[in-house]
């Protein structure tokens, strides 16, 4: 009996990417609203942003779950594609992104096992510095936002335009991650399985 047939997860990538781009979009509203009425209470009801907040939160929370679906099936394919490279368990690889303090550098270690293990990559190393730099823009809008909310009762427009930029670059880096690591095992598959539900692949531990 021949294997279930295994494919890049294309729609979850697609779903994924819309709800990144929704969290930054909402964020970016969010932080102009909650700094509107932080300057002019009077203009900028604290209901208004209030429900800016709640709207983001909503939003962050279905695309934290979508992209880490999405990871979790990348993960699973690398391990089927290369059987014993990836590290740590299935269990591991949704855990780190969600630990305080952990999340800030494990998360992309997990990312760069998955891309090694889906196959060859694009020449000199691009796919590992679109997730360098991704990483890196990601890391340093938490900072600045940890930084905001403590200065100038969060109130500074120019640590707000920052944390809005690396935001942007952040959400812009993700979306392309998604496409080139999805796009990347679409290829590693479509090579190893040229006859679809042909060849039986060891299942992961």
């Amino acid at each position: 009996m021949s294997a279930p047939i295994v494919k890049a997860p294309w729609p979850l990538a697609r779903c994924a990417q819309a709800a990144v781009a929704a969290a930054v979009a909402t964020d970016a509203y969010r932080a102009v609203t909650v700094r509107a009425h932080l300057l002019h209470p009077r203009d900028t009801s604290l209901s208004a942003s209030g429900r800016a907040s709640m709207v983001h939160v909503y939003v962050m929370t279905a695309a934290i779950v979508l992209f880490l679906v999405w990871f979790s099936r990348c993960r699973r394919n690398a391990v089927l594609l290369s059987p014993g490279t990836v590290r740590g368990s299935a269990a591991w690889a949704v855990a780190a992104w969600l630990i305080p303090v952990l999340n800030l550098w494990a998360p992309r270690g997990l990312v760069l096992d998955v891309q090694r293990a889906s196959g060859p990559g694009t020449p000199e190393g691009r796919d590992r510095v679109l997730v360098n730099v991704w990483w890196a823009t990601w890391v340093g809008h938490a900072l600045v936002v940890t930084v905001g909310t403590r200065v100038e009762r969060g109130t500074s427009l120019a640590l707000l335009l920052v944390s809005i930029a690396l935001n942007l670059a952040a959400g812009a880096l993700a979306i392309a991650v998604v496409q080139r690591l999805t796009a990347r095992q679409a290829t590693a598959l479509e090579a190893t399985l040229p006859v679809a539900g042909a060849v039986d692949l060891p299942r992961p531990a």
